[in-house]
């Protein structure tokens, strides 16, 4: 009872201060054309510090927010699309975009807020301003199409989480009205049911099940930092396990589609403590893999993985992205190496298998991988031919011992004469 009178006198002085919660509009603007706007439902849960114990407060984007015209930015000279919300006092909200040319998306989600603010940190031990950012949060839609997601949709930023709700938005807009024509997120293409079909006297054609792709090929893939030298490689075959509402079917399909090395391009970036691959096949399917390093354990693991589709036979755009995974665990000025498949579980409507994998995303000095770690399912493989040799040679030095045993007993049967 204590902690919910508590909450609520936080929101209520939150409101207080930067007024009561309601759909908050923004677009970012160049003279008089809009390149950026989104109305949109915000709320944050921020853990922080006091002096003796931790505490997590509710906080709302309020409809006081405001563009912040210095820092928000149509990408021109080559620089991102920014829209930064301000509110209260020292806090805000920035996503920044990134397109391939058929395709947009939020490239950095970043939450801003400040630790001094009393009325929404009461007793907290930092007067800091915490700034926390997350990359590849599957937020896209197709050029000239409004992203739509009017399910809550929360996304983890460091000490705090981020949901957004009934979220309408577009980058590189054409026009200055959001358009009409709309890309619905996985979310709520998951809460919608599929409309009923009407029976008809017209005899229906079952389109034969598709033939399984078989192993995919190899590919090999790497990402340059900004001297130009090898900064993360990886060699794999990639395998998509996706479901997703079939045009041409009228129902939930589940389809395996290998990436082709061949038709495939790699981006990519390395930081101290994170790097990312991202992989794009003709512009209509997108997969981006993000790693993280824990430099003080000095171990690297596969933190995050996001699927960007656009198939023919799909109603709609299909996003998927888990940003707390953590698969792929290795040492610091070591490569991760998995010969054997495995299947890496992202969200239910998509995993990934990968084939012959072999990656190292820190620590690369001579552009060749380093020795590897190899993971447990080829260490076990390897172990079976080794228990069955050893029981083979057991079994034969059984029977060995056996027949000696025997024949000396058959000798000591006779006597000399």
């Amino acid at each position: 009872m204590k902690l919910s009178h508590a909450l609520a006198a936080v929101i209520v002085a939150w409101c207080a201060v930067l007024g009561c919660i309601q759909a908050v509009s923004l677009e970012v603007k160049e003279g008089n054309s809009t390149c950026i706007k989104t109305e949109l439902f915000a709320s944050f849960s921020i853990t922080y510090n006091t002096s003796n114990s931790t505490r997590t407060v509710p906080v709302s984007l309020p409809d006081s927010a405001t563009v912040d015209a210095g820092s928000s930015s149509c990408g021109t000279d080559g620089s991102s699309p920014w829209l930064v919300a301000t509110f209260g006092p020292g806090h805000a909200l920035g996503l920044s975009f990134s397109t391939n040319g058929s395709l947009y998306s939020v490239a950095n989600l970043t939450l801003q807020y400040n630790l001094s603010d009393t009325s929404v940190f009461p007793g907290s031990n930092s007067s800091d301003v915490v700034t926390v950012v997350s990359s590849s949060v599957g937020i896209w839609a197709t050029v000239n199409t409004t992203y739509c997601c009017l399910s809550p949709t929360t996304f983890p930023l460091g000490g705090a989480n981020v949901t957004f709700s009934n979220m309408r938005l577009e980058a590189y807009m054409p026009e200055n009205d959001l358009s009409p024509r709309e890309s619905v997120c996985m979310a709520d293409q998951a809460s919608t049911t599929a409309p009923p079909t009407t029976a008809t006297s017209a005899t229906t054609t079952v389109p034969p099940a598709p033939t399984p792709p078989g192993s995919p090929e190899r590919g090999i893939y790497s990402v340059n930092n900004s001297n130009g030298t090898v900064c993360l490689l990886a060699q794999m075959g990639l395998q998509l396990n996706v479901s997703y509402f079939s045009q041409s079917q009228n129902k939930t399909v589940q389809a395996l589609v290998n990436l082709n090395p061949n038709l495939t391009s790699s981006s990519g970036s390395c930081e101290a403590s994170s790097a990312s691959l991202i992989l794009t096949q003709e512009r209509t399917t997108t997969l981006s893999f993000t790693f993280a390093l824990n430099s003080t354990g000095n171990k690297y693991h596969l933190s995050a993985i996001t699927l960007l589709a656009n198939w023919s036979d799909m109603t709609a755009p299909l996003s998927a992205s888990n940003t707390s995974l953590d698969y792929l665990r290795s040492t610091l000025g070591h490569s991760y190496k998995c010969s054997a498949e495995q299947i890496l579980a992202v969200v239910p409507a998509f995993s990934l298998n990968t084939f012959r994998l072999q990656v190292q995303p820190f620590g690369v000095t001579t552009s060749q991988f380093a020795t590897a770690e190899e993971c447990q399912m080829d260490k076990d493989q390897m172990l079976i031919p080794i228990v069955v040799g050893a029981a083979l040679a057991g079994l034969v030095l059984i029977v060995l011992i056996a027949y000696l045993i025997g024949r000396k007993r058959n000798h000591a049967g006779y006597q000399t004469i």
